[in-house]
């Protein structure tokens, strides 16, 4: 049986779901949290999948440009606009409504990908080995609401 980690992050995060037939369709926001799972087969020399800090330093830039922001389909009508008004704080979705699937699957690309930069970089001060490996996104939209991805 592998050994898991899970480092939580809590953001702030609103989206408008342009294909929704709902309210959803209009912009609102969530509080949301992001768990990151990680395995690996045995413990590092510290007795530790990984430092939790190696999560922190790979996630947390990624993560602070969704704090606060507007997701939205690059589709939407109003997406243009929105961009203008508020720049860097409104991201696009190409081509699809930003659901809290979408999200997280998003976030586990960007995950996986860092954790492979991360694994290469030598000069890192806390070492990550090559058997780590990310297993799960899971994405709260509510208290009671989250979508997972993983592959």
């Amino acid at each position: 049986m592998p050994y898991r980690i899970c480092r939580i992050f809590e953001i702030e995060n609103g989206h408008m779901l342009s294909k929704h037939p709902g309210k959803c369709q209009f912009p609102h926001g969530h509080s949301r949290r992001v768990e990151c799972v990680l395995e690996a087969p045995d413990l590092d020399d510290r007795e530790m999948v990984c430092d939790f800090k190696v999560l922190k330093l790979m996630l947390g830039d990624f993560l602070d440009q969704y704090d606060h922001s507007m997701c939205m389909n690059t589709d939407d009508p109003s997406f243009a606009l929105f961009k203008e008004r508020y720049g860097d704080r409104v991201i696009g979705c190409e081509s699809e409504d930003p659901t809290t699937e979408v999200l997280a699957r998003n976030i586990y690309t960007h995950l996986k990908q860092a954790l492979r930069d991360y694994t290469e970089d030598s000069a890192a001060n806390f070492p990550l080995r090559k058997n780590v490996e990310v297993v799960s996104v899971k994405l709260w939209e509510t208290s009671s609401s989250w979508a997972e991805y993983s592959e």
